[in-house]
């Protein structure tokens, strides 16, 4: 069921929403949080359904707050609230929200939000694209326990990175981080098998990737070891090697979707570990509430640090050019007859 509203107010959207319940038949509410969504229109539709779909594992009541520019100073100075309404099956395994804020109300999209929040419940804030500097210091940012961001959907993401250590609060997040929950997963798993000593390390892949720095930098935080960085065609991340003096631990993925784990001593093994799509990244990112620290350690570890640590290649003595032949002696010169 669908119910559009316009030149709204919260307190008419809660009524609508309650009455939209009970025409189908179901009153009580069942759901564990509030999500809340702020995006633009570009992305508003791909956001919300990745949201649906994780709201099968998390019934949630999803709060779209979609900000529209104003093109005109008269239309800035108006302002207009329009909602839309989603329950049943039209709202996943909870019931949507979509509010489209017109003139000043931009500014004040926290008073509109505050009153559609669930009692006693949870909530989290999610920027698929853009985000504010400072997470917590934002309006809608302050509302959330979590606040969850997408740095690969930046322009610059490492440069982002930077910007999210400098301005981290518990409870911040990052997909880019999710994304290697595998990864970590795989290799703490491989070091635990055999008690190796790690030397160093080396990540590999796509360039302006944040998920590889993310990882390079978790490397060097719990190892205390240099770790390289370097680059390949992707997709995404694509490998990672552990040396040791009893051989390299390699976790490599060509393809995007199956691993080859080589360890010393053992036969090589494909394992699962394939690209996931935003919904199952979201979904993983609800199942905790408490502030993340091994991601916030990592974060500050930054990735200036991690580029100081890298060590440098030692040039190839075949490459090296050969020394210039010294220099003929000057002949002397003969002494002119007076």
């Amino acid at each position: 069921m669908k119910i559009d509203l316009t030149e709204t107010n919260s307190s008419k959207i809660n009524a609508a929403m309650v009455q939209a319940r009970r025409d189908i038949g179901t009153p009580a509410i069942g759901m564990v949080l509030t999500l809340v969504i702020v995006t633009d229109e570009e992305n508003a539709y791909d956001a919300l359904k990745s949201a649906n779909d994780a709201s099968h594992e998390h019934p949630s009541r999803i709060v779209v707050v979609v900000k529209r520019a104003s093109r005109s100073p008269r239309s800035r100075r108006d302002a207009r609230l329009d909602a839309e309404i989603r329950v049943g099956a039209d709202a996943g395994s909870g019931e949507t929200v979509v509010l489209r804020l017109h003139g000043e109300l931009v500014n004040h999209a926290q008073s509109v939000v505050l009153p559609l929040l669930l009692p006693d419940a949870p909530v989290v804030v999610w920027w698929p694209g853009g985000a504010p500097a400072d997470l917590a210091g934002d309006p809608l940012g302050a509302l959330g326990q979590r606040r969850i961001t997408d740095t690969y959907s930046c322009e610059h993401p490492v440069e982002a990175l930077g910007a999210r250590a400098e301005a981290y609060a518990p409870g911040d997040t990052d997909l880019s981080w999710t994304r290697i929950t595998p990864w970590r997963s795989m290799l703490a798993a491989a070091l635990d098998q055999q008690a190796l000593s790690v030397a160093s390390a080396t990540v590999e892949g796509e360039d302006e990737n944040p998920s590889c720095e993310l990882l390079a930098m978790w490397l060097a935080d719990r190892l205390q070891v240099p770790v390289r960085r370097t680059l390949s065609s992707g997709p995404g991340l694509t490998s990672v090697r552990l040396s040791t003096k009893d051989g390299d631990i390699v976790l490599d993925r060509a393809d995007g979707s199956l691993a080859t784990l080589c360890m010393p001593g053992q036969p090589d093994r494909a394992v699962a570990l394939k690209r996931r799509d935003t919904a199952e990244l979201l979904a993983e990112e609800l199942r905790r509430l408490d502030p993340d620290n091994t991601y916030e350690a990592s974060l500050r570890f930054g990735v200036a640090r991690l580029e100081a640590s890298t060590p440098a290649a030692a040039p190839d003595p075949a490459e090296a050019p050969a020394d210039p032949a010294p220099a003929p002696a000057p002949k002397p010169k003969k002494a002119r007859a007076k």
